[in-house]
């Protein structure tokens, strides 16, 4: 399989959803309108939208390349699993997992909290906040080096990363409170995002799963949602600016390694805590 291969075989799942969300975000609007503390505020509805514009930019630019990478390692590795029903689970499991684990870290490196603070720098929760995708996400990739790896066709791993992807889009709101007991044992729901989106400092570091909360209760980064939310970061950022969203934390990242007096005292600004 090459990469022209893959293009035409792999359905855009995403585009696919463009209606829905739209139509979703219209209708929490309408809900919302009212409603003083949760309706949409119009500055920061429009960095959203500008944050995710420019995403969509970056992924189309960058899709080719993104699909090398995954073929690269697939092609290194010497064995081949076979497509089966199983094998879809076992891919989205995969993909799930290294999520979470990309996830994790970018909270706790400061040069991978900086491919990640964009999604975090609204005060607000609502489905335009799942637009808010950093322009330099894709450098996580390596964390997804084990998935491409495993054997596993190319055309089942990027489709459950569209699936994982999408199902992301809808934990973001407040419309939403609690789903069925069973649900929130397993799967990652709008009550537990609200957690992750949580500036209090209990809720800080928490709930990491993108699709799946089993992996924040088996490693033990799961809290519950029993306090209000209070949205965005410690250190409020008092900008709407798209760009500056996606870059003030690699600014500050650079200032600080150029200062740094040693290699120790540089690694410890990149791999340090944000």
């Amino acid at each position: 399989m090459d990469v022209k291969q893959l293009e035409q075989e792999l359905l855009p799942l995403t585009t696919y959803a463009v209606p829905v969300i739209l139509i979703s975000v219209v209708l929490e609007w309408w809900i919302t309108r009212h409603d003083e503390e949760h309706r949409y505020h119009a500055r920061d509805f429009w960095a959203s939208l500008g944050i995710g514009a420019g995403s969509l930019v970056i992924n189309a630019i960058l899709k080719t390349s993104v699909f090398a990478f995954g073929l690269f390692f697939y092609h290194l590795i010497p064995w081949r699993i076979e497509t089966a029903w199983w094998t879809w689970i076992l891919g989205y499991l995969l993909i799930d997992l290294c999520n979470y684990f990309a996830h994790f870290i970018a909270h706790k490196q400061r040069v991978w909290w900086a491919t990640h603070v964009t999604h975090h720098s609204s005060e607000h929760l609502n489905f335009t906040t799942a637009f808010r995708n950093s322009w330099t996400q894709h450098l996580k990739l390596i964390f997804f080096i084990p998935a491409w790896a495993s054997g596993i066709d190319p055309i089942v791993l990027f489709t459950c990363y569209q699936i994982d992807l999408l199902y992301q889009f809808w934990i973001h709101t407040e419309v939403i409170r609690k789903m069925p007991r069973w649900f929130e044992a397993i799967f990652v729901t709008p009550s537990h995002h609200r957690v992750h989106h949580g500036s209090n400092p209990r809720f800080i570091d928490k709930n990491f799963g993108s699709s799946l909360i089993i992996w924040d209760r088996l490693f033990g980064t799961f809290q519950e949602e029993d306090e209000v939310p209070e949205y965005g970061l410690t250190k409020p950022i008092e900008s709407f600016n798209p760009v500056y969203l996606n870059f003030h934390v690699w600014i500050d990242i650079w200032r600080d390694v150029r200062q740094a007096k040693s290699v120790r005292a540089a690694l410890s600004v990149l791999f340090g805590p944000p």
